[in-house]
């Protein structure tokens, strides 16, 4: 952590959360970690997700019942539960750059919270509803969610040096799954190899990885490693991140074993997927950008000899829907698929989607500071192809290329990207580079 770039970011922090409780007239920002949450008639807890209000301000995401405090003006106060466990390996005291800048109170027992926390009545609490203390209970005031929602696409300086970091761990977990693909691995062996080498468990993903080989390619949260390896490994997909204090990488790449078709397939998706991130630029419309997606994409059908239509007719038919279903991308930080992404400004309202797209995730204008994902893909997915081939176009598909093609799965490339004043940074193909 540079310590300058996090007092930076915490400046951003209190003058936004200054700026919400404005709005609210309320006079104290309280944002709760969360609970430990247990698997329904057991004792067994799932994994803890912590509040990304609270990890936005300082790097704990494996620490549940702690408590922020925070009142313009004021450093900002952190009520750290550290109980007197046995049964399980208590936080460690806090350490670290970033303890300088908060008023740290150790609490032993979740009784001792409340009655350090300023007046509820005066206060905007943030939160779930089942980290409640007392008369302390999340009210999630709508104009200061909002508010705190649509800024926290624009990451500070700070923000970017994790993600950064993140990529950094996400791509030597990438490396170590291609090269378990080239060695003949199962799907599970795969995963292994990727975990081993991101130094992530399974626990602690930012997401369920996807690896996918062969025609699990063509399933687009695709959710199981298989034990045994194919008698053939075709092809194979992996979508898998990382995190690096609280903040994502995403990140998805494709790879051809030696069939010529598929690896051309390939090479024509990543050829789609740099020219569009190289158009993640100020101002650039995002849902017109998703369209612009589909029309190269149908280029890349149309050269594969694929579908032998015109771009612009593939996308009006909904034809190019059946091999890229999905949105383009989404907003990357705290969350994998961070919020905001439809707000039409930090007053709430929204930015629909275009018409027969309901999968996009993003409609705003970009800006700078804003990191988005870049994800085109072309998909043989068994369930869409059935419908078009009932239906009005099936005479522009060549059924041969693609029943060749099917048992590849599918194509998808996708980076993290900033938009900056000029052109964009493309966080994951930089530490691919490194």
């Amino acid at each position: 952590m540079t310590n300058s770039l996090y007092a930076d970011h915490l400046g951003t922090l209190q003058s936004r959360s200054a700026e919400a409780l404005g709005r609210v007239k309320r006079d104290h920002l309280l944002i709760a970690a969360g609970v430990q949450k247990y698997h329904f008639l057991d004792d067994r807890p799932y994994p803890f997700q912590t509040n990304p209000h609270f990890k936005h301000w300082l790097p704990l995401t494996e620490h549940p019942h702690c408590w922020l405090s925070i009142t313009p003006g004021a450093k900002p106060v952190l009520l750290y539960y550290q109980p007197d466990d046995y049964w399980h390996l208590p936080p460690t005291t806090p350490s670290g750059e970033w303890v300088q800048h908060f008023d740290i109170r150790i609490v032993t027992d979740r009784s001792q919270i409340a009655a350090q926390l300023p007046a509820a009545k005066a206060s905007a609490i943030v939160g779930e509803a089942d980290a409640a203390i007392g008369e302390y209970v999340a009210d999630n005031p709508p104009a200061l969610v909002d508010y705190l929602h649509y800024h926290r696409a624009f990451k500070t300086p700070y923000e970017l040096a994790q993600m950064r970091l993140a990529q950094n761990r996400a791509v030597r977990g990438h490396r170590a799954a291609e090269q378990a693909f080239r060695d003949g691995e199962s799907e599970l062996g795969i995963h292994r190899a990727y975990l081993n080498a991101s130094g992530h468990g399974d626990l602690d993903l930012p997401y369920g990885s996807i690896v996918a080989l062969n025609e699990h390619g063509a399933v687009l949260h695709y959710q199981y490693q298989e034990a045994v390896a194919p008698a053939e490994s075709r092809a194979f997909l992996i979508d898998a991140g990382a995190s690096h204090a609280g903040y994502a990488a995403d990140i998805t790449r494709t790879y051809a074993a030696n069939d010529a078709d598929f690896a051309a397939l390939v090479a024509g998706v990543d050829r789609v997927q740099l020219a569009l991130v190289d158009r993640v630029r100020a101002g650039q419309n995002y849902a017109a950008l998703h369209l612009d997606c589909h029309r190269m994409l149908a280029g890349v059908l149309r050269e594969q000899d694929i579908v032998r239509m015109d771009a612009d007719g593939m996308l009006d038919s909904g034809v190019s829907s059946v091999f890229f279903p999905h949105g383009l991308g989404h907003l990357l930080g705290l969350q994998v698929h961070d919020v905001a992404g439809f707000q039409r400004d930090d007053t709430g309202g929204r930015i629909e989607k275009p018409s027969g797209h309901s999968a996009l995730r993003l409609t705003r204008e970009l800006a700078p500071g804003m990191v988005v994902t870049i994800e085109p893909g072309i998909y043989f997915i068994d369930t869409l192809l059935a419908g078009l081939r009932a239906g009005p176009h099936a005479g522009s598909v060549n059924w041969k290329r693609v029943e060749h093609l099917r048992q590849f799965g599918g194509v998808r490339i996708e980076d993290d990207v900033v938009c900056t004043d000029g052109a964009p940074e493309n966080l994951s193909r930089d530490a691919f580079a490194g």
